[in-house]
């Protein structure tokens, strides 16, 4: 029996899924996924400009229930990372995430290139 994987989704992800990309097809079933909050507040904004309050908030609502918390010890490791990585753009709420992500020992995915060959990154398209 094959064990379940974990992945993060950050907001790349998150919106390829929302708009079914078969690339992402397989990370939508027998998968544990977590996210931020964080990345739901930049899904809604998305969703917000391409479709509207309605789509945005139902979207909102169904992957809101993967979302964990976060401590001050995981911000300061963010920071960190950004820190370390200062000559790529790298954005706060993905910083985050991917520390997030290695703190429960899940794969952070992703299609954005800026993240494209850092370790335990499932980087789709």
């Amino acid at each position: 029996m094959e064990a379940i994987k974990s992945f993060f989704f950050d907001t790349y992800a998150l919106f390829e899924i929302v708009h079914e990309n078969k690339n992402y097809k397989p990370y939508t079933n027998n998968v544990t996924v977590i996210t931020t909050k964080l990345n739901l507040m930049e899904l809604h904004y998305i969703l917000l400009r391409h479709y509207g309050l309605e789509y945005a908030e139902k979207a909102f609502e169904h992957f809101r229930k993967f979302c964990v918390e976060f401590d001050d010890v995981s911000l300061k490791e963010c920071s960190q990372f950004k820190f370390d990585n200062y000559r790529r753009d790298l954005s706060y709420v993905d910083c985050l995430g991917y520390v997030i992500a290695k703190k429960f020992n899940a794969k952070f995915l992703s299609g954005d290139e800026q993240f494209k060959d850092f370790d335990n990154v499932e980087f789709v398209k």
